[in-house]
């Protein structure tokens, strides 16, 4: 049952009535250039919400309405939806080049870019416009026509009221900011289906940000490009979404071109889709997307606005992201909910739950509206969320150690220990580098076999190498890797040690 599907009844819900007689009240006991911020989250019906705000304007104060949009695809959409509410409408798209027949429309819908060259050219001049209704308000685009709506009320309309500029908060283009029902709730009278949350440890601190704030594309691509992180990914879709309808989002268009690549090579059924395709190859590959149930689709972030495919079951966050808004935006993707489909997955590959928190958490959205330096500043980095991380032995890989009983070793514990004997810091890691020979040569026939297991606990030897960094105080980059190799190296003689004991 989503949300925006039904508009043949042209009823609203409760919580969007509520949220419509809130909006009204402050129209009514405020001036009219007093700016007003509506957050919903992704499949509340947002659009439902505001067609609906548009007719009740329209009707109340006979002034005209302005939809403002970002991408083309939302146009149409929006314009569908007010004339499903009987709202007459027209789209100023790139071939109006003027408004002749303004008189026959009470509201109109319009592209920012689109809008703002006619209103510059001094072609298209909207007279009696009382609402500015802005979808997507967190985009910063729309910042440069507010001057030519001064006298109007503008609506902005989000699932999350923070700028996607660090620069230029919210609070000082709106208000007052109205929050609307909760992802929970909305999971609870079944209009979003339910997440389960599945997460891999990724060591990120490869990562470089950007001017934007948010990591950059090219680094993005050299750690998600690499053929062990592929080798993650296919295991994580082969473990947890196997044969479900799988969207994958991506930071580069490289990295999603290797994703393609690697998962057509497993055999399984998937398509590339990026902003360079074509508009017909982008509606064939949507709607095999659509039609094929066990389809896998991976992309960059062009999906997260504008696209809606009900029937998605699995979404992978195959990146990381500083951004809040893009967080609820892939996931909700998959969150619409339907009769056969009440859960969906998300496979998160960014540590992306350990920054934000679960997808359905409580969000203080009001502290976030009016301190956005405070919570940008306080979002967990890397080395904070890593610092937290346990390896635990894959499956697989531990039954190659069946013979040896434990196989656990803490080197935060062991550290603690050596600190309060008065012992070498070093000592601890000779101690890992033991017990690591120790299950190699009980589970090998000989040497040869003791250090191709070895070799397998790369990732395990990583981390315990970090935990000691974190312990000593010295994390930097050239000091790990340069005791990762020294570590690999002592284990290999300390596994010949041994075998050479045994003859």
């Amino acid at each position: 049952m989503s949300v925006e599907k039904e508009i043949t009844e042209k009823t609203l819900y409760d919580y969007q009535e509520g949220d419509l007689k809130a909006i009204f009240k402050y129209l009514d006991e405020n001036p009219d250039n007093s700016n007003l911020l509506y957050q919903l989250p992704t499949g509340g019906g947002k659009t439902v919400v505001f067609s609906e705000i548009a007719k009740r304007y329209i009707e109340k104060t006979k002034k005209k309405v302005v939809v403002l949009t970002h991408r083309i695809e939302l146009s149409l959409q929006t314009s569908k939806m007010l004339h499903g509410f009987g709202v007459n409408n027209k789209i100023i798209n790139s071939d109006v080049k003027e408004l002749i027949d303004q008189d026959e429309y009470m509201c109109f819908v319009a592209m920012v870019e689109t809008l703002n060259n006619r209103l510059q050219e001094e072609k298209v001049e909207i007279k009696n416009i009382g609402l500015v209704i802005i979808d997507e308000a967190h985009y910063n685009s729309f910042r440069k026509l507010f001057k030519y709506f001064e006298d109007a009320v503008i609506l902005g309309v989000t699932a999350t009221p923070l700028s996607s500029n660090i620069k230029l908060p919210m609070k000082d283009n709106y208000k007052k900011l109205i929050i609307g029902e909760s992802i929970a709730s909305l999971i609870e009278k079944k209009f979003l289906a339910k997440a389960n949350m599945y997460n891999y440890d990724v060591s990120l601190q490869t990562l470089k940000l950007g001017i934007s704030g948010d990591y950059t594309v090219k680094s993005s691509d050299e750690l998600y490009g690499n053929h062990s992180m592929l080798g993650k990914l296919l295991n994580a879709y082969t473990e947890i979404a196997q044969g479900t309808k799988t969207l994958i989002f991506n930071n580069g268009i490289n990295t999603s071109r290797y994703v393609y690549e690697t998962f057509k090579k497993a055999g399984h059924n998937i398509r590339h889709l990026d902003n360079k395709n074509t508009a017909s190859e982008r509606k064939e590959i949507l709607e095999w997307f659509s039609n094929t149930p066990d389809a896998i689709l991976t992309s960059v972030s062009i999906l997260t606005t504008g696209f809606d495919e009900p029937s998605v079951e699995t979404i992978i966050l195959n990146r990381a992201t500083r951004s809040l808004t893009l967080y609820f935006q892939m996931i909700g993707r998959g969150s619409r909910y339907l009769p056969n489909k009440e859960e969906f997955t998300v496979v998160d590959m960014g540590n992306n739950v350990a920054r934000f928190g679960m997808w359905e958490a409580p969000v203080d959205w009001q502290e976030i509206f009016h301190f956005p330096d405070f919570y940008l500043e306080n979002i967990k980095n890397d080395e904070e969320i890593e610092r937290e991380f346990v390896y635990e032995m894959p499956q697989d890989l531990r039954d190659e150690f069946s013979k040896s009983e434990n196989i656990e070793f803490d080197i935060k514990a062991e550290y603690k220990k050596s600190f309060a004997n008065g012992e070498k810091s070093k000592l601890v890691l000779e101690k890992s580098i033991e017990q690591h020979a120790q299950i190699c040569v009980e589970n090998a026939e000989d040497v040869f076999d003791a250090r191709i297991l070895a070799k397998k606990l790369k990732e395990e030897i990583s981390y315990r190498v970090r935990q000691y960094s974190y312990c000593i105080m010295n994390n930097t980059k050239n000091y790990k890797e340069w005791l990762e190799e020294d570590y690999e190296r002592k284990l290999r003689s300390k596994i010949s040690k041994k075998f050479a004991a045994r003859m």
